[in-house]
């Protein structure tokens, strides 16, 4: 069990896909690194600067886009506000003048082809998703780091805390586990959000909280938007088509809206029953990452690979429950402390536990935070996220040619719709029969994540992966 103090800011992230760990994580490592060059005084004596990929980072980084990470945050972009339509001159330029010019300032000579190594046969001993950086300076000084991207975009330094806005904060309610929520729920009578609410005051006043609660939304909900809208073929080589657009195109009957409230209204008034409500679930977790897949700003939620499903149960909730702004902060809110719960516990990363650990965990997540706007007590959401979690235990992570599309983006509907049906199923029942906890399921699904072999843990070398065999040569 991990003693740390996490915010709900940084289980929600914004930044830019496919991956949390293999991209985003990667990403603020090479920032990082660049941190400690300039915090030297070494940045303008660069000469020479190179990147070492290990474990899962070599074995799907290519797919994943770790090498795209690595080039953007060593030129100095931040993946909070780059313009994404930036992305491939900026690579383009790279390659073709095998020079890049870091933190955006020092211009050097850099081969993406040879200066950004994937060290396929090696794993470093902290964690599968490694990273080592060494810059060459002019008098011959070298300076190296070495950096785990440990899931959700969290990264830790090698001999370091991990980085976190509340890593070591003191807050009113520290929760380690799903016991402790109960705890002060029945000590002071509080919800989650409240319980939640209270500890982000340590950092952030409600003004704030709110305003980037908002954003956070802002954000997911522009990424099932847009994701509806742009129709065609993934990049990356597997020739995945997009779907979202076309299924939303049919559920709309080919009518067009000028903007996304707009289009939540045309959702509204265009068709119901339950197959309508159920297809449009589907359709906002496709959009969501499919967006991802195609390096466009989504939210980890709480990696990328499962950045759809806590969109689409919240949009659900907002389009078809009637929803409220109010809504939106509690969900996250309760969300964001289930997600903490399994990081803590457990993992969100997938190179340490398969699948369960992104999918899992978001509809786990996205259970709860449905369970507590829908009127739920404290008990009725921790058993949505147990059951959530109960019926996804095992579940792999075996991404077809390294790529996060098949079978991940499906997976992001499927672990949408469980988590609509484990509220339901919460919040009809009495928690006090219930014979499974939620730290039953968390000390589960670590153990399972123990025991799961390392194939099928983000290294493309089990599963589908393995049996539609498709290389990264072909892509």
């Amino acid at each position: 069990m991990t003693e740390e103090r996490i915010s709900v800011f940084d289980i929600f992230k914004i930044g830019i896909g496919p991956s949390s760990s293999h991209t985003l994580g990667p990403w603020r490592a090479a920032q990082q690194f660049l941190g400690t060059v300039k915090e030297k005084g070494l940045l303008g004596c660069v000469q020479k600067i190179t990147a070492h990929l290990y474990g899962s980072l070599a074995k799907t980084g290519k797919g994943h886009g770790t090498d795209i990470a690595v080039l953007l945050g060593l030129s100095g972009y931040d993946p909070v506000t780059i313009e994404t339509s930036s992305i491939d001159r900026i690579l383009a330029d790279i390659a073709a003048s095998e020079t890049i010019r870091l933190h955006g300032e020092t211009q050097i000579h850099f081969n993406p082809k040879t200066d950004v190594v994937f060290h396929k046969t090696e794993s470093l001993p902290f964690h599968p998703n490694g990273v080592a950086f060494a810059a060459v300076c002019s008098d011959g000084q070298v300076l190296e780091e070495t950096y785990y991207s440990i899931g959700g975009g969290f990264v830790i330094q090698e001999g370091r805390e991990a980085s976190g806005s509340a890593a070591s904060a003191e807050i009113p309610y520290p929760v380690d586990q799903a016991s402790d929520l109960l705890e002060w729920h029945r000590a002071t009578g509080k919800a989650i959000w409240e319980l939640v609410l209270d500890n982000e005051r340590i950092w952030k006043d409600d003004t704030a909280i709110r305003k980037d609660l908002l954003n956070i939304w802002r954000v997911m909900q522009d990424s099932i938007f847009l994701g509806c809208q742009h129709k065609g073929i993934l990049p990356g080589g597997l020739n995945v088509q997009r779907r979202a657009a076309e299924l939303n195109q049919k559920l709309l009957k080919g009518r067009a809206c000028a903007g996304c409230d707009e289009w939540i209204e045309l959702i509204r008034n265009s068709g119901s029953g339950f197959n309508y409500t159920l297809d449009w679930v589907s359709c906002f977790a496709l959009a969501v990452n499919e967006q991802n897949a195609s390096y466009s700003r989504v939210v980890t939620a709480p990696t990328n690979g499962a950045a759809g499903v806590i969109p689409a149960v919240l949009q659900f909730h907002m389009t078809f429950c009637g929803g409220t702004q109010e809504d939106i902060f509690r969900f996250l809110l309760t969300a964001g402390e289930i997600g903490s719960i399994f990081k803590k516990g457990a993992t969100i990363s997938a190179a340490m536990g398969g699948c369960q650990a992104e999918i899992g965990v978001s509809s786990a997540m996205a259970a709860a935070g449905l369970a507590q706007v829908s009127g739920g007590s404290v008990e009725q959401c921790l058993m949505a996220a147990e059951i959530a979690m109960e019926h996804h235990l095992g579940l792999t992570c075996d991404p077809v040619a390294g790529l996060v599309q098949i079978p991940c983006i499906e997976r992001n509907t499927m672990g949408a719709i469980k988590a609509i049906t484990a509220s339901q199923l919460a919040l009809q029942s009495n928690p006090e029969n219930a014979k499974v906890s939620l730290d039953n399921v968390v000390k589960t699904m670590w153990e399972t994540a123990l025991d799961m072999n390392n194939r099928y843990k983000e290294t493309s070398e089990g599963g589908l992966a393995v049996n539609i065999p498709i290389s990264l040569s072909e892509c």
